[in-house]
């Protein structure tokens, strides 16, 4: 009876880390939680793969099913296929009334790739095995299959990848969809014949590719040594600095911590969750166009040292005409720091609805004029006076420029480029500008009660004016995801440009960014980086030289430190309902920061 409640126990509370916001498990039930789930991992076989199709690569040019015949923990399953790409769920169950599965065939045909979950129970059924047969005609089909393997026979005629597990569990759920992604690799092989195809010695390796979802303590770190995460937290919580927060840490690829911690607003009480979609703001900067850059750059389309006017005709008569691509992504052009566009705006610039003459949606009920953009922001930027070339002035104009110029040089659209080159071949599902046409606002997390420009609360509008007026895609802000997309591709520099067995971009490009480029400043190019003035001990204090990323001003950071192989997440909306210096001065990012590097650099002794 112990040894069944203790199993239990350990069960619910490693399910919690993926489907709940749980806090970092008690050190001692990780470690047994962990020998549980390496057991399962290290005996789990993948048969079938002679075309590499597990794990799964080109998401983007994937539309993804996921079918439970009869498998009781597809809720916990589904849960971790979600964390890699946006998964769409159908039960055989729902489908009992008929005498074969062909509606549920039918409901699929707008899918090119199944993963199909059945318990060994179910593997004699015919209607299972025939729907399985009949699917994988025309898609791709992963058959993930659960306990016990002297059934597998009745799979000999299927072949598409099958990746088997003795184990019918909760725990058994979470792994299968890792080895199917990528997040982790497999290569035990059968060890006796189970049936007259699959013999001993038959299996397939792989090896990681992609984030995996675990505890602490695969990454030898303690789990005690992150309550204080929590405590940082739900500080800044009372003290009203923010309403909610995201916390996120990734180390050596692996998914250590991630919870959620208190509301979307102080007062409408819906608590935030890990997959809620926050205003980026100036992470924009490295998580949009920056990437985009790098990718021009890569592809010798954008040459760092050509001056601007090369590239944006208006620019010639300009001030900025023979400022360097590369002093704009350094912060030394020489750029004012910000000009407050919104201050710019007439009675006659704006409307409430939407018409031929006001196409821009800046806000609900809040409309701008055909071309205001063009005709009044534009200008101001590419005639504002150059002051402080060759000085470190960190200035939102350089992203405008920056957003022009890529623009011209692919034709495309940054918004489009950044989905179609990065977001989606990663699995991103949340990352992207304009969140309103593509979610609903229970899943945005509001930022400003905006009372002196909009006059109405920000939910999945930018918040910063000048993008909001520029119709919410900008080079500077605009970008908004949660907080495992935001991983994800931060991992991937990480990685040094390879993710999901794909290359992204080559190592030195990667180095070449994210490393120190300045004689005048800490900054990379695009990107922020530690800083070498130890007085401001930024991000942290315990941040190694090697730490690059981004802040944002409603209250969010990304920071990698490849010393330690971490990635670090904080998203919050420290702007609600009103501009607050609180989360800054509390020091609320860089203390839990420091947490993470102290417990990694204490491993798990």
């Amino acid at each position: 009876m112990k040894k069944k409640n203790l199993a239990s126990i350990i069960t619910i509370s490693f399910i919690a880390v993926f489907t709940l916001s749980a806090c970092a498990q008690e050190h001692k039930k990780n470690e047994q939680i962990l020998t549980v789930v390496n057991n399962i991992a290290s005996n789990t076989v993948l048969l079938n793969n002679h075309e590499n199709i597990v794990p799964l690569k080109d998401l983007d040019k994937k539309n993804i099913a996921s079918v439970s015949l009869g498998f009781s923990n597809q809720t916990v399953f589904d849960s971790l296929l979600n964390k890699y790409t946006k998964i769409t769920s159908f039960s055989s169950a729902d489908y009992q009334n008929s005498t074969t599965l062909n509606d549920l065939e039918d409901d699929l045909k707008y899918f090119n790739t199944v993963v199909v979950s059945i318990p060994s129970a179910a593997a004699n059924d015919v209607r299972n095995t025939s729907f399985i047969l009949n699917i994988a005609r025309n898609k791709e089909v992963i058959v993930a299959f659960f306990g016990d393997g002297r059934t597998l026979g009745s799979l000999d005629a299927i072949k598409a990848p099958i990746v088997w597990t003795d184990q019918n569990t909760p725990m058994a759920a979470t792994v299968i969809p890792q080895i199917i992604f990528g997040g982790i690799g497999t290569s035990k092989k059968l060890a006796n014949n189970l049936s007259p195809k699959y013999t001993a010695g038959s299996g397939f390796s792989t090896t990681s590719t992609r984030l995996k979802y675990t505890l602490p303590e695969d990454a030898e770190v303690n789990s005690d040594n992150l309550k204080d995460i929590d405590n940082i937290a739900n500080e800044a919580i009372k003290a009203q600095a923010t309403p909610g927060i995201v916390v996120l840490v990734a180390k050596d690829g692996k998914v250590i911590f991630n919870k959620a911690y208190g509301n979307h607003t102080y007062v409408n009480g819906i608590p935030d969750k890990l997959t809620d979609i926050f205003d980026l703001a100036s992470v924009t900067k490295t998580t949009a166009t920056t990437p985009v850059v790098m990718r021009l750059f890569e592809q010798n389309k954008l040459n760092l040292d050509t001056n601007i006017g090369a590239y944006i005709p208006k620019a010639r008569t300009s001030p900025m005409n023979e400022i360097k691509v590369r002093e704009v992504m350094l912060h030394q052009a020489g750029f004012i720091p910000y000009i407050p566009f919104h201050d710019y705006v007439k009675p006659g610039d704006y409307s409430r609805d939407s018409s031929a003459a006001y196409p821009t949606k800046v806000a609900d009920n809040y409309y701008i004029r055909k071309n205001f953009f063009k005709d009044i922001m534009w200008p101001k930027m590419l005639n504002s006076p150059i002051k402080t070339r060759g000085k470190y002035v960190y200035s939102d104009i350089s992203m405008y420029v920056m957003k022009d110029i890529v623009e011209r040089i692919s034709g495309i659209p940054l918004n489009q480029y950044a989905s179609d080159n990065l977001y989606k071949p990663l699995g991103m599902q949340t990352a992207g500008f304009l969140p309103r046409n593509r979610f609903s606002k229970d899943q945005i997390v509001p930022t400003e009660q905006d009372t002196y420009f909009r006059k109405t609360l920000l939910e999945g509008y930018v918040h910063d004016q000048g993008a909001a007026l520029a119709g919410g895609i900008s080079g500077h802000a605009g970008l908004f995801a949660s907080a495992n997309d935001v991983a994800i591709i931060y991992q991937m520099l990480l990685n040094r440009g390879t993710y999901g067995g794909q290359q992204y971009f080559k190592p030195e490009t990667v180095q070449l960014f994210t490393s120190k480029q300045s004689n005048v400043s800490r900054r990379g190019l695009g990107f922020d980086r530690w800083d070498p003035d130890l007085t401001k001990k930024y991000p942290s204090e315990l941040a190694s030289s090697q730490t690059y990323g981004h802040t944002g001003y409603t209250g969010t950071c990304v920071w990698v430190d490849p010393a330690r192989g971490l990635v670090y997440v904080f998203l919050s909306n420290r702007v609600h309902p009103s501009v607050s210096e609180k989360l800054g001065n509390m020091k609320i990012r860089g203390r839990i920061q420091d947490v993470i590097n102290k417990a990694i650099d204490s491993g798990v002794k």
